[in-house]
This record gives structure tokens, C-alpha cells and sequence, in this order.
């Protein structure tokens, strides 16, 4: 028996590999496992080429629990050690600088492992006993039992092992018997070992019996070790394609489309990348896309790895170029990593660019699911919105499908304002907003539906990109006013008018939470309605993007609503109110407004008097005339409010023209829904 020291001057290599790699322990089996399967491969090369001349035989590595004696052994008959091998790549774990290692590393346990192929050393995390006990390919090699207990100690004997390959045997620690359940290490196996290439045996394989799961003499191979993304596009189906999403995904809806990825320059790359059927809701989509590297899991937290729209995307990407143990933040910032970034993301728009080519119709009817994708990558990515932009689609509300080209050549002949802006229409909502579609509509011109979460960034990016074109809501306005072709039409009331009318509906306005309304006059013609509710494109679209993004934009969030109630001068309606509020009104606000007018002319008077002056010039007795006058203004109007409030009480009509301009927009809801419903009622009477 020979007893030794592993070659590392300081002592505290188990516990730096226990401590750094505990909130990542579970690692240990994929380490031991690959291992084996490496162990087993690097056979299967030396008798392609004639340095192994035995029967291979069986090229199972098998992983077998033992409750009772709490071990977990993992074997394989792959090309094995001899006693020299296990002393230089198990014993000599550091080969220069030891305590320089550990003072590098030891705030990162992953790359302990990547730099210094540490995985067995993993075992130690969950063990309080590891030992090897293998025997080399080599003819006349004689089996190795090597033991540790967790510290720089171990031993390294001869023993009996009849069959070439390697055992590893596990003597789990307290701590982890977690991992002594079957239920565990079936986990641990189908996350890590999935789709690796050599068949991975965890016990037999079950069937039910007399009622009850009885083990059958079949092995239980728990992984695939021939998944899609290792064979040729040329080689597989659709339903093939369909299958391995199954496999993946189980109980998954079936995706929209595929892109099979096979690069073998400038660097290596394969993997198949699925467009899953989703509209809303993108944060519970993430992390559904796993990175492999030669068939051994890495991890499905992909994030700054791939680029960030693509974690929308379900699938798989494996590349012996993405280093197996190594930190996120080293993934993120390796330029390999970042070539494999860019290139998948002009595979993926290539792909997208040929199915629009040459299947238009399919991704048109798919293309509700695929905008969330195409839309989110335009945002974020550059490279990835100069190829897009050839294939984004535009849908209108007779769910007909445009390109950019398209639709500007649709709309630019009759959207075009008289300053030479090309107006773009749109809605996201075309129940709600139906009137202001249809009043557009029968000016001939085109809505857009945007109702997706990335619409109205949309809309703010291509505006900076496409010089002279707006996207405005169709209710933001009148539609005349969003598309102005000549100047408007005038209005024909007086201000004193205007400002009565004004007082009138903004008394019955119903109050609502966070929302403010402000009265405006427009000459619309008679046949447009009474009274319309529009909403300012610019402060509605700020506090839209506040929701998704937050941050900076957080400030417009928190400013109420503003709305237009738009009076339409032109309505016979309007114009029988304003009668009415002249006979209803006039004797009452005759007087006030004479005495108002008296009072300003005073104050008017003593102003242009002073208009040279400094304040401190302006003699005290004008500034209390001033002042009194001013008061007293204030008061009249005021009494003038009421009166013109007490008018809007009493006549329905008032309540009635508002009403229904909040009902065209659904912002008439409960209580004043009701009094609406019963005030209409008696209107027919």
C-alpha cells in the first residue's frame, strides 16, 4: 500500500471546494458522470484507430446507489488508470504555485474546476469518503484502489478488479443524504446527463405488477445519447423536430417554427432553437433555452450568453468552444461566447427571412405568436432590426399583413398631411376604439392593430429611423386634427360663448380617480358627433412605456390622465344647447359681465398709467385698487360658474352629450352607466 500527500501545499483545497461550490453542489454527479463517459469515448477512439485491439463490449456507464452502506458508485468500462496515471491527475492537482492557486480561485470555485480540471475533486462536496478503484485499458495493468477522506491523506493500493475501467464509489456525507434517494439522482441525471453520449444505466427498469412497480432485468437508460441537434438537418423531419420539443418540453404546446443550427467555421456550433406559441407575459418564457457543451449540460440561465431577446426562444446550444465550468461572468465575456452570440442571431434571421420568402402565408398566420420575438429583438439588438426589418409585418384591422415597403406604399398617397408627414394610423383596441376607426375609415384611411406589449416602442423607434412619419393612435385626436390636409375650419362662437359653454359641461364632468379633462372647441361638421373624448398621443404613449419600463420613465406613470372632451360646434345639438344656455343664462350673467367688464376697465386703466414703472414707482393707492378690483372680478365669475352649474343640473342634455362621449371610449362605468341607461329612457319617451 502507498500512502501520500496530494500535491498541494496548503491544506485548505477542501474546504475552498466545499465552501465556493456549495450553492452549485449538485454539479458533482454531472462531473463524476462526464468523466465516465469521457473515460468511455477516448476507448471507442483508441480502436478506431487500431491502439485498442479488445472487444469494446459493453459501453455502459452504470451509477448505483446503496442506502444501507449510504454510497453512490458510478462505472464505467471506459480506458481506465494506472496507479502512475491516478498519482499525476488525481494526486498532483496543482502543478505550480499552490497557494497562488488558491488565493486566485477561491472566491471562484468554477473556475477552480475550469482552469485546473478539478471535477472529480467535486465529490468531496456531498462525500466524506471518495474511492477510485480502476484498472487501465493497458495490457498488464494491474487494478487501483485509491481512498480519501476529505484532506490532502490518501492511500493507493493494488487489488482484484476483473474487468478494464473505472468505479467511482462515494461515501455521501450527512449532510447530503439527499442524494442516497433514487428520486434525486433520477433528477440530477435527466438535468445534467440527458443527452449524453454514451448510455448512462441508474437501475433497472420498472413495470406494474399484482399492483405495484417491479423491476424488470432491463437496464434503465435514463438519456438520449443521439438527440436532433447532433445529426444533419438533412437527416430529420418535421416530426422529428416535433418529437425532440416533446422531449424537452413535455407537456409544452407545439412551436411555431424551428432553426436547426450546424456551424463548423469559424468556430463549433450546433443546437436547434424553437419559436414557442406565447403573446404576453415574456418573463415566465426565460430560461427555457439550455446550453450544452458536448453534450453535457452547462446551464439554462442563458441571459448575456445568448442575446437577450433570443431567451424568449425554447431549445438547445451545445459548442465545445463555451467552456464547461467556468462563471456567467466569464461566459458573458468571452469573445467566443460573443462570436456564438452574433452568429446565432443572423442564423435565426435568416432562417425567419427565408420562411417569410418562401412560406408567406404560414408566417402570416403565425405571426400574432412570432411579433413578440421580432419585435423584442428589433428593440435590442441593431444587427439583428437591419435584417428583420425586411420581414416585421404590419397587420391593419381587416387583418391584412404589410411589410414596412408595403404599407408605405399603401398609405403614403393619402396619409400624408399638408406639411409632408406621413401619418401613420393605429389602434389597440378596435372594439373600444370602433367609432374613431370607422371615422377614419371614411376618409379612406388606414388603421393599424398594435396590441402587443412592444407595440408602442415600436412605434417611438421607427419614428427616429424614418424621418417625417408619426404613429398616432386613431383616438388621439379628431381625425382631421391627426391628419391635417388643409387649415380647419373655424369655429363660429364668440370666447364669451365658448367660455359659457365650457363652464356648462365642465360642471357635470363626473370626477374620476388619477384622470383630468379639459374642455376644446372644433368645427367637425354636422354630421361627426356631438362631443368626442380624445387623448393626447404623446403624454398616453410616455406613460404606456412607463408601465413596461419603469425607471426614468416612472415620472410620466405618476401623472394622471389627461383627456379632451372636443366639442363639436358644427352638431345641431350643440348648437340648440348653446341656446338654450344663452335663454337659460343671459339675464342672470348680463349684469355680471357688465360689472366685470367695468372693473377691468378700471384695472386696464390704472395699468397703462403704469406701465413705465417699476413695482416699487407704483403708488400704493392704485396697487389697492388694483388688487380690490381684481377680487372682486374673481368673485362675479365665480358666481357666474355657479349660475352656468346650476343650468347644467337641471338640463339633461348637458349630461347626456358627455355621456355618451365617454361610452364611445368605455370610460362610463358603474353608477353613471346606470343614470345613463334610466336618463335615455326617459329621453324617449
Amino acid at each position: 500500500m502507498k500512502q501520500g500527500n496530494i500535491g498541494v501545499t496548503s491544506e485548505n483545497i477542501f474546504p475552498v471546494i466545499k465552501k465556493f461550490l456549495y450553492s452549485d453542489h449538485e454539479i458533482f454527479l454531472r462531473e463524476i458522470v462526464s468523466n465516465a463517459v469521457d473515460a468511455t469515448q477516448k476507448l471507442k477512439t483508441l480502436a478506431s484507430v487500431g491502439e485498442f485491439k479488445g472487444e469494446i463490449g459493453e459501453a455502459v456507464v452504470r451509477v448505483k446507489l446503496d442506502k444501507e452502506a449510504k454510497t453512490l458508485t458510478i462505472s464505467d468500462r471506459g480506458i481506465g488508470m494506472t496507479a502512475e496515471e491516478i498519482d499525476k491527475y488525481i494526486n498532483q492537482i496543482a502543478f505550480s504555485g499552490a497557494e497562488e492557486f488558491l488565493d486566485k480561485y477561491k472566491d471562484d470555485a468554477n473556475a477552480i474546476i475550469g482552469h485546473f480540471g478539478l471535477g472529480f475533486y467535486s465529490s468531496f462536496m456531498v462525500s466524506k469518503k471518495v474511492e477510485i478503484i480502476s484498472k487501465s485499458y493497458k495490457e498488464g495493468s494491474k487494478a487501483v484502489k485509491w481512498s480519501c477522506e476529505g484532506n490532502p491523506d490518501y492511500t493507493m493500493e493494488e487489488v482484484e478488479k476483473a474487468d478494464r475501467g473505472t468505479d467511482i464509489v462515494l461515501y455521501i456525507d450527512e449532510e447530503n443524504e439527499n442524494f442516497l434517494e433514487e428520486g434525486k439522482i433520477n433528477e440530477l441525471l435527466n438535468k445534467y446527463c440527458k443527452f449524453l453520449a454514451i448510455p448512462i444505466a441508474f437501475g433497472k427498469k420498472k413495470e406494474w405488477k399484482d399492483g405495484k412497480n417491479v423491476e424488470t432485468d432491463e437496464d434503465n437508460i435514463v438519456n438520449n445519447t443521439e438527440p436532433a441537434w447532433v445529426k444533419k438537418p438533412a437527416d430529420l423531419k418535421d416530426e422529428d423536430y416535433s418529437k425532440f420539443y416533446r422531449e424537452l418540453y413535455p407537456f409544452g404546446e407545439d412551436p411555431l417554427f424551428h432553426i436547426h443550427l450546424n456551424v463548423d467555421y469559424p468556430f463549433n456550433l450546433t443546437g436547434i432553437l424553437y419559436f414557442p406559441k406565447v403573446k404576453n407575459n415574456i418573463e415566465l418564457q426565460r430560461n427555457k433555452i439550455q446550453l450544452y457543451c458536448n453534450q453535457v449540460f452547462v446551464t439554462d440561465s442563458v441571459e448575456g450568453i445568448v442575446p437577450d431577446f433570443l431567451t424568449l426562444l425554447h431549445g438547445v446550444i451545445d459548442s465545445p468552444d463555451i467552456p464547461l465550468n467556468v462563471s456567467r461572468s466569464y461566459l458573458q465575456s468571452d469573445g467566443n461566447v460573443k462570436k456564438i452570440s452574433g452568429h446565432i442571431t443572423k442564423k435565426v434571421a435568416d432562417r425567419l427571412q427565408e420562411i417569410f420568402k418562401s412560406e408567406r402565408t404560414e408566417f402570416e398566420n403565425k405571426w400574432d405568436s412570432l411579433k413578440i420575438f421580432i419585435n423584442y429583438g428589433m428593440l435590442t439588438d441593431e444587427k439583428f432590426y437591419e435584417r428583420a426589418v425586411k420581414f416585421n409585418l404590419f397587420k391593419n384591422t381587416d387583418g391584412k399583413y404589410f411589410t414596412a415597403e408595403e404599407y408605405k406604399a399603401l398609405t403614403e398617397p393619402n396619409q400624408t398631411d399638408k406639411d409632408g408627414n406621413l401619418i401613420y394610423l393605429y389602434t389597440n383596441d378596435t372594439e373600444q376604439q370602433y367609432s374613431y376607426i370607422e371615422a377614419a375609415k371614411a376618409k379612406g384611411y388606414d388603421v393599424l392593430v398594435f396590441d402587443g406589449q412592444f407595440d408602442v416602442h415600436m412605434a417611438s423607434m421607427l419614428e427616429q429611423k424614418n424621418e417625417k412619419t408619426r404613429y398616432v393612435r386613431v383616438d388621439s385626436d379628431v381625425i382631421d386634427r391627426i391628419i391635417v390636409k388643409e387649415d380647419a375650419s373655424k369655429v363660429e362662437l364668440t370666447a364669451d360663448q365658448m367660455n359659457a359653454l365650457s363652464k356648462v359641461f365642465t360642471a357635470e364632468t363626473p370626477e374620476m380617480k388619477d384622470t383630468n379633462f379639459m374642455v376644446t372647441f372644433e368645427s367637425l361638421g354636422a354630421d361627426a358627433m356631438p362631443m368626442m373624448v380624445t387623448q393626447q398621443e404623446f403624454m398616453r404613449r410616455m406613460k404606456e412605456m412607463a408601465a413596461l419600463q419603469g425607471g426614468m420613465m416612472s415620472f410620466y406613470g405618476q401623472m394622471p390622465d389627461s383627456y379632451n372632451l372636443v366639442v363639436n360646434t358644427d352638431h345641431e345639438l350643440i348648437k340648440s344647447l348653446m341656446n338654450k344656455v344663452n335663454d337659460g343664462t343671459d339675464s342672470l350673467v348680463a349684469p355680471l359681465n357688465s360689472e366685470i367688464s367695468s372693473l377691468q376697465e378700471t384695472v386696464n386703466k390704472i395699468n397703462e398709467m403704469n406701465k413705465n414703472k417699476k413695482d416699487e414707482e407704483i403708488s400704493e393707492a392704485d396697487k389697492e385698487i388694483i388688487k380690490e378690483n381684481n377680487d372682486k372680478i374673481s368673485g362675479l365669475n365665480s358666481k357666474k360658474d355657479e349660475i352656468y352649474k346650476e343650468f347644467a343640473q337641471k338640463e339633461d342634455m348637458v349630461r347626456q352629450i358627455i355621456d355618451l362621449a365617454l361610452l364611445a371610449n368605455n370610460m362610463l362605468k358603474g353608477e353613471a352607466l346606470s343614470k345613463f341607461v334610466k336618463r335615455s329612457t326617459s329621453f324617449i319617451k
